[in-house]
């Protein structure tokens, strides 16, 4: 099953690898004229009640393979006001093959007559709220008719996800029908079925529209419809990100902090030795840095570094911390007693396997870091990948792992990236997509966050690599990253 967020998602990405969505409309037309033809003969009169949307486009594509039915498209609203491009192509189409159609800018003019079927195609997926005009006059004379009703990818006045009504209450005018919603006889729904239809009393048919396996395989620019931002809120709710690192480097805390920034966070505070503070801070005027004393961070300073933590959203545990006893102890006394979110990366990630902990962590390895903290790895993207989920599961973590491939994995849900190049072998990169998946972890659950960081730093990375080649640096992506994050 495929939740509608991500197969809006699905369907981006199927674009980008050339499948456009014109095409995918065409498929999915096909698909709903053979439903109707399922369930009349040639000659039987057709109604199909068509929103301005995609899913209406579905419709105007059907209504052009049942040339040898009875058929009347009925389009609410005004032609003038069809949302997208194909959507309005199609529907140009009916005219032009002289398929009889039926504007209905008022509800009072909607009359189905007496059809053999009704073709729901007003609203689709995504929709919320109780039907308005006039979807709901089109959605009672549906359910008042003898007509076999098909809907398209869902009944309209169904929230998909969950199979309930997206209307509750009553109406405006007085009526206690805010939770109208078609009842539909059968469904056909696109690429796979959506979780609420199973709920519903209709036979459901999934159609294959084309869609490649790499649109969902893959992480793409579909991924970014998940990033968003409410014009309305304030300081510190989109994020606020702590990175614990440094001490032997002082390079790293600075390229996952300006990361982070970069990425989307509203505030980056980095929390370091004291010693190496002062350069931390002078690399962005944008941070705010706490020093801890001494020159490396060890036990003593967990309870300082777990106050500050409470404070954010999001902890990046790891980048400079280095190797030392002192510094593997910090981490699993940290880990032992935190039960916020957290992305572990570079030397902090050997100490996970043998940590007790309540906190919810994406881990960031190179392939390498994930042999050391006992997962194993394969050269084969797929083989890697059954590899990655089976070790993610095992740990119950989020793995990211890096690689000319990167794999992610919650220990269910598998996601691969292809974005990035080979001049990304330099040093810092992975901390810059520590940082980067830590912003997006303080807004998104954690797979979501680590593929669509794997996505956007390796997109960093490109447009590092056609300004410099292989001789890029970790210091060209962070500036790259909002271009990075925003939807081709």
């Amino acid at each position: 099953m495929i939740p509608t967020e991500r197969m809006a998602a699905v369907d981006a990405n199927a674009d980008a690898l050339g499948v456009p969505r014109k095409q995918l409309m065409e498929s999915s037309g096909n698909a709903v004229a053979r439903e109707v033809r399922a369930v009349a003969d040639p000659g039987a009169a057709v109604a199909l009640l068509c929103g301005r949307g995609n899913n209406g486009g579905d419709a105007f594509v059907a209504a052009r393979f049942l040339s040898a039915y009875d058929v009347t498209v009925h389009l609410l609203g005004r032609p003038e006001s069809i949302r997208t491009d194909i959507a309005r192509e199609n529907w140009e189409a009916l005219g032009a093959a002289e398929v009889p159609t039926e504007v209905v800018a008022d509800s009072a003019d909607l009359a189905l007559g007496d059809p053999d079927v009704v073709v729901d195609a007003m609203l689709g997926t995504g929709v919320t709220g109780a039907l308005r005009e006039p979807e709901r006059t089109a959605a009672r004379l549906a359910n008042e008719s003898d007509a076999t009703v098909v809907a398209v990818d869902v009944p309209s006045g169904i929230d998909a996800d969950t199979g309930e009504p997206t209307g509750d209450g009553g109406d405006s005018d007085g009526r206690d029908d805010a939770g109208l919603r078609v009842e539909a006889d059968r469904i056909v729904t696109f690429h796979d079925e959506k979780p609420g239809l199973g709920a519903l009393d209709a036979a459901v048919t999934v159609a294959d529209i084309g869609i490649p396996a790499a649109a969902e395989r893959y992480t793409g620019p579909g991924d970014l419809l998940a990033l968003g931002r409410d014009p309305d809120s304030h300081k510190g709710e989109n994020g606020e990100v702590l990175v614990v690192g440094g001490g032997p480097y002082t390079g790293a805390p600075s390229l996952a902090a300006r990361a982070a920034l970069r990425a989307g966070a509203d505030l980056v505070r980095v929390a370091c030795p004291e010693t190496v503070a002062r350069e931390v801070q002078g690399y962005s005027a944008d941070l705010i840095v706490r020093g801890l004393p001494g020159d490396r961070l060890g036990p003593a300073h967990v309870d300082r570094v777990a106050a500050l933590a409470d404070g954010n959203d999001v902890v990046v545990l790891g980048p400079g911390l280095g190797r030392g006893d002192g510094a593997s102890e910090f981490v699993r006394e940290f880990l032992a007693a935190y039960d916020g979110r957290a992305v572990v990366d570079a030397d902090a990630l050997r100490v996970v396997p043998e940590v007790d902990t309540d906190a919810t962590l994406i881990c960031t390895p190179h392939q390498g870091e994930l042999v050391g903290m006992g997962g194993e790895t394969a050269s084969d993207p797929d083989e890697r990948a059954a590899l990655v989920r089976a070790f993610a599961a095992d740990l119950g973590h989020t793995l990211l792992v890096k690689g000319a491939v990167d794999v992610v994995s919650d220990g269910d849900a598998v996601r691969l990236n292809r974005t990035g190049n080979p001049g990304m072998t330099v040093g810092g990169t992975g901390d810059v997509l520590a940082g980067a998946v830590g912003a997006l972890a303080a807004v998104l659950d954690p797979f979501r966050a680590a593929a669509i960081g794997a996505y956007v730093n390796g997109r960093a990375g490109d447009a590092a690599a056609a300004a410099f080649g292989n001789g890029l640096a970790a210091t060209d992506l962070p500036d790259r990253l909002p271009e990075a994050m925003r939807d081709e």
